[in-house]
C-alpha cells in the first residue's frame, strides 16, 4: 500500500483552566493509503474536526507525528507546512464556503492560480472537474444561483483543483436533504475513486460510512473499528 497519511500517537488537550481541561485526542494512530476511503464516525464534540485539522496541518498536536506522503510534517517549518497544505491536501466542509462574488469556475480556478498554475491550465482543469461532476453548464453561475447540491459539487471540485494526494472532508453532505445528500455523496466517492487519492471523510450517517473502505470511530480520544 502506498501510504499517503500516517498519524502516530497523536495527543491534543484544550486548556481552559485546570478543572476544564478537555483531552480530545489520547493516542490516535491512523494510516491511509492511496485510493483508500476511510469513514470517521463520531458524535459532535468527540474531536473529529480537531483530528482532521491536525491531519490537514491546520492545527498541531501536543505530541505525536503527522506524515504526508512519507514526509514528517512535524519537522517542517511553518512555510513548508503551508506549501504542503496548499498543494497536497484538499478540504471539504459541511458548508461550502464558496466565494460569493465569483462564479463556480472562478472558485475552482483561484486556488490553482495561488499555487502557481497558469490561468489557461487552471481554466482547463476547472472545466474538466465541473464536467466530471455534471455541472459544466453552470460554470458561469455564482454560488447564489446554484442549488445546495450544486454548490457542494463546486466545493468538491475546488478541493481537488490542485490535485492533492489527500482529501479530508468534515460532514460534506451534512447540510443537504437525504436525497440530495445521497446523490452528492456518490459524486464525491466517484471523484475519489477516479483520482486515486487517500480520503478521510467524517460523517454522522452510518449508511454513508458503510459504503467506504473502512469505518473508524473516535471514542475516548482514540480510533477504534466500527
Amino acid at each position: 500500500m502506498n501510504e499517503i497519511l500516517s498519524l502516530h500517537d497523536l495527543h491534543k488537550t484544550y486548556h481552559a483552566g485546570k478543572p476544564n481541561e478537555v483531552r480530545v485526542l489520547q493516542g490516535v494512530d491512523l494510516s491511509v493509503g492511496a485510493g483508500e476511503i476511510v469513514a470517521l464516525v463520531a458524535p459532535s464534540g468527540a474531536g473529529k474536526s480537531t483530528l482532521l485539522h491536525i491531519a490537514g496541518l491546520l492545527d498541531t498536536p501536543d505530541s505525536g507525528r503527522v506524515s504526508i506522503a512519507g514526509v514528517d510534517m512535524t519537522r517542517l517549518s511553518d512555510r513548508k507546512r503551508t506549501g504542503v497544505r496548499r498543494g497536497q491536501v484538499g478540504f471539504i466542509y459541511q458548508f461550502h464556503h464558496l466565494l460569493p462574488e465569483f462564479s463556480a469556475l472562478e472558485n475552482i480556478v483561484l486556488p490553482q492560480l495561488a499555487n502557481g498554475v497558469s490561468e489557461k491550465t487552471a481554466h482547463t482543469r476547472a472545466m474538466g472537474l465541473l464536467d466530471r461532476v455534471g455541472i459544466a453548464g453552470r460554470a458561469a453561475h455564482r454560488p447564489a444561483a446554484l442549488s445546495g447540491g450544486e454548490q457542494q459539487r463546486v466545493a468538491f471540485c475546488r478541493a481537488l483543483a490542485n490535485e492533492p494526494a489527500l482529501l479530508l472532508a468534515d460532514e460534506p453532505t451534512g447540510n443537504l436533504d437525504p436525497e440530495t445528500s445521497n446523490r452528492v455523496f456518490e459524486t464525491l466517492i466517484g471523484l475519489v475513486r477516479d483520482t486515486g487519492l487517500a480520503a478521510v471523510i467524517a460523517t454522522h450517517n452510518l449508511d454513508l460510512a458503510a459504503r467506504m473502505d473502512r469505518q473508524l470511530r473516535l471514542q475516548a480520544g482514540v480510533l477504534v473499528p466500527v
